[in-house]
């Protein structure tokens, strides 16, 4: 479980087999991942600490632990930690083909668009 460090945070896969992936992901205060699509995966986030929110297609939903968001494949979605400490959640990706080559950037903080 080596983590990737990433300009709003960081994440570790700590699990992968045939059609799904699990990865531990935390996101910095104040900081928030890129809006985003995928063409051949879901994914489902349980948030295990901090708060934040998520959005989901024109949704806004306010997360924090225990907080279960379920992303379908081609829907619109972003986690931004909106607290003083990490927003962390286990994201389980599932689909049948799981690279990072299949993000599509809509806005992003970072210039990554």
């Amino acid at each position: 479980m080596t983590p990737q460090t990433k300009p709003w945070g960081s994440y570790a896969v700590l699990l992968a087999g045939d059609g799904f992936q699990v990865k531990r992901i935390e996101v910095k205060p104040g900081l928030r991942l890129s809006l985003q699509t995928h063409a051949k995966r879901s994914e489902k986030w349980t948030v295990v600490e901090g708060a934040g929110e998520a959005v989901l297609g024109e949704k806004r939903l306010p997360v924090r632990g225990g907080s279960v968001v379920e992303v379908p494949v081609g829907v619109r979605h972003r986690m931004h930690n909106t607290g003083k400490i990490p927003l962390v959640f286990i994201e389980i990706q599932f689909g049948d083909y799981l690279g990072e080559d299949d993000i599509v950037r809509i806005e992003d903080d970072f210039n990554r668009v």
